[in-house]
């Protein structure tokens, strides 16, 4: 198969049918960009047999007349963090290279039962901990738009794959931006649903009270009908939303007019890019003219939300990731010990990369008995402050808007050597996990020196429909094609 022209999942599984193409055929497709785009470095492990046996397999029932999946035929990519049954899963850590998953995730079970086929494991930074996929134990991560620039994190391989087309649909995790900012930088959509929406059974931890596993895609209509699959309630994730799935799907026929605000000061900030700045304004008037509310409101906690975010996630991070000590699993030092303890240090010092031991210690600072109440305690009234007015503007406004990232993708080894610049980057993102809410990026710019980025929107919990309407309502009034 020379070239794929498909746009959307509906516009491929409609070929199937017709018999224009065939699920082997597209596999190979796949395959072969994957080859022709290794330098990316997208992907740890392609599964080409396994996805070439299962692609058959889904030809022959189809051609059989059996009921077909929503995804049927569906090429999707796995980011590292997320369980395949029989298949690696490092979190592209050494600590746990040669580690072999014994389960799958929900998420995975779900996209499996619905006839989707999973093409590869994709690379992202250690631990899903980062904003520009630099900090991989097996390498960084190129944007394929240039190569000389990041392509975001922590998802930046998920990204990468849907934006250079090595496969349909990727699921990556969604801390405090990680599928949100890889798709701005990446020019794809990435859709964070609320926390709960999508069980998190079969996702490696890093802050278990905001991580959330997302979509990349290239239609907002391709976001709504992963969604609806892999969404639902799961007897193995005690904090999985029990709110009805809706037909997402169906939800992007509404015309509705609604009502939006944006944060003065997010707009206002001194970091963010000028040309960013514009063309969010610009577009502000086109959703005006298109008959949408749009109003500034206040939010004069803006400052606080990354430190926050940091002080919680870290102590999460500190706790979930002390299960990784070279004992049950994962990497064993060759260096001679004379006990445990010396055992336990050669371990993680040799395992785990930079940026990880910062944040375990980090994590570990906060919790520690001297400065408890003073970070820790302190973070979660903030991060009660934050969901309480949340919750006061979307019981005024039905969405919010904001920019992704203060600034497009920025260069290789840029920001590397500034932790808390590289932290900062995350100002506009970590609302919505603070929250709780949906958020969802969508590439609707294109900058000056041709790298895309996007524009976030963001709605109350458990308002998937009117996330996805509006961005269905956003793609078409900026003229977009997707």
């Amino acid at each position: 198969m020379s070239e794929f022209s498909f746009v959307s999942i509906k516009d491929y599984q409609t070929a199937l049918l017709n018999n224009q193409t065939t699920c082997v055929a597209v596999v190979e497709y796949y395959l072969s960009r994957i080859e022709a785009n290794k330098h990316l470095n997208a992907f740890l492990e392609v599964y080409s047999e396994e996805a070439l046996e299962r692609a058959k397999q889904l030809d022959e029932e189809r051609l059989a007349g059996k009921s077909l999946g929503k995804l049927h035929g569906v090429v999707v990519g796995l980011k590292d963090v997320i369980s395949y049954k029989n298949h690696k899963l490092s979190a592209a850590s050494k600590i746990l290279e040669n580690y072999t998953a014994v389960y799958n995730a929900t998420a995975v079970e779900k996209l499996l039962a619905d006839g989707a086929i999973i093409i590869g494991r994709q690379n992202c930074d250690e631990f899903a901990m980062g904003s520009s996929n630099e900090n991989s134990a097996f390498g960084k991560v190129l944007n394929a738009a240039d190569n000389s620039r990041v392509p975001g994190g922590s998802s930046g391989g998920s990204a990468v794959a849907v934006q250079a087309g090595l496969c349909m649909i990727s699921l990556g995790s969604d801390t405090g931006g990680s599928v949100r900012q890889p798709a701005d930088f990446c020019g794809v959509i990435g859709l964070k649903p609320s926390y709960g929406r999508i069980s998190r059974y079969g996702l490696i931890a890093y802050a278990s009270s905001f991580d959330q596993i997302g979509i990349f895609s290239k239609t907002v209509e391709d976001a709504a009908l992963v969604l609806e699959v892999i969404a639902g309630t799961d007897g193995y994730d005690s904090t999985v939303s029990e709110s009805p799935v809706e037909n997402y799907l169906a939800s992007l026929t509404d015309d509705k007019k609604y009502k939006i605000a944006y944060i003065k000061q997010t707009l206002e900030h001194p970091s963010l890019n000028e040309e960013i700045k514009n063309a969010i304004f610009q577009f502000i008037e086109q959703l005006k003219s298109a008959g949408h509310s749009v109003e500034a409101i206040d939010f004069e906690y803006l400052d606080y939300i990354v430190p926050t975010y940091y002080v919680l996630t870290t102590a999460e991070a500190s706790t979930n990731l002390s299960r990784y000590d070279g004992v049950r699993f994962g990497y064993q030092s060759k260096s001679p010990e004379n006990d445990l303890t010396e055992f336990y240090k050669n371990n993680r010092s040799e395992a785990f990369g930079k940026e990880v031991k910062r944040r375990i210690m980090l994590g570990t600072f906060v919790l520690s008995a001297l400065y408890y109440d003073s970070y820790f305690t302190k973070a979660q009234q903030v991060r009660r402050i934050v969901s309480d007015r949340a919750n006061e503007i979307f019981a005024e406004y039905d969405a919010l808007i904001s920019p992704n990232s203060p600034i497009p993708a920025f260069k290789v080894g840029e920001k590397s050597n500034d932790a808390t610049e590289m932290y900062l980057a995350d100002i506009y993102t970590v609302f919505a996990n603070l929250a709780g809410i949906p958020g969802i990026s969508l590439p609707l710019f294109d900058s000056a020196f041709g790298i895309p980025f996007g524009i976030q929107i963001m709605t109350d919990k458990m308002k998937e429909s009117q996330l996805l309407n509006l961005s269905k309502q956003m793609v078409q009034i900026a003229g977009k094609n997707f």
